[in-house]
């Protein structure tokens, strides 16, 4: 996604007289990261955004399904050396009450807390990409993956100093633990053709804070070619 169309004239200059977006470099070792891929933020199949949200209100219809393929390649890349596979989604109880803050910024979220109740499989990772036993599920109720969750101690566990990352929403919870992970020193490529939003200027603009302050934003053709690069059996998945 090219952000500079979203700049003025005074962007561009500034962002080159900060000196921001300077290049972090890769990680040694590295796990890969799969951000809320599920029928809720996808929908059940690709549909334009206007007609899938009818059904799945937050859903983000051709851009997450775009970028499925992506991670499936991704993730093959990844299991051939043997990296952790770790992928998030939501979970909510049936009656929203666990919503807390997200109920705020939503004019229609009690509607969609019903619409929700009513679809089956809304917090599960899409088929085409699907967990496998050795990876590693992460249930989230906030934007970031590290929020109330285990993720950090097993990225500990594993000595994971790195996150190469895709999933959804670029502006919500990618950014969101993108941020987290900075703060906590761990390098983070977001790869950008990996990731989707419901809105165009929300992904490219999220891009570009990212590579500015927190990341390295890097298509999937270069993430695929450092994966290859990487040594095998680095890591004692699950299960080993």
């Amino acid at each position: 996604m090219n952000w500079t169309s979203f700049l003025t004239e005074q962007d561009r200059v500034a962002l080159e007289l900060l000196g921001h977006s300077a290049r972090q470099g890769w990680g040694e070792r590295p796990a890969l990261l799969l951000i809320d891929v599920n029928y809720e933020f996808c929908g059940h199949e690709d549909v334009p955004l206007l007609d899938i949200i009818k059904r799945w209100p937050a859903a983000c219809g051709h851009n997450a399904w775009r970028s499925v393929p992506v991670m499936r390649r991704l993730i093959d890349a990844g299991k051939a050396r043997g990296l952790p596979v770790f992928y998030s989604t939501n979970t909510r109880r049936p009656d929203g009450f666990d919503a807390g803050s997200w109920k705020w910024k939503s004019s229609n979220r009690k509607d969609a807390v019903a619409k929700r109740g009513r679809i089956e499989r809304a917090d599960d990772i899409v088929d085409a990409i699907a967990p496998r036993p050795e990876d590693v599920v992460i249930e989230k109720t906030k934007p970031s993956v590290f929020f109330g969750t285990p993720f950090l101690s097993f990225l500990v566990d594993l000595k994971v100093d790195s996150l190469i990352i895709g999933g959804g929403t670029t502006s919500g919870c990618v950014r969101a633990t993108v941020v987290d992970a900075f703060s906590h020193n761990l390098r983070c490529a977001v790869v950008a053709d990996a990731c989707f939003d419901r809105l165009d200027c929300s992904h490219a603009v999220s891009l570009l804070d990212m590579q500015a302050k927190y990341a390295d934003v890097v298509e999937s053709d270069e993430a695929l070619a450092h994966i290859g690069s990487l040594a095998s059996a680095m890591f004692r998945l699950p299960g080993m």
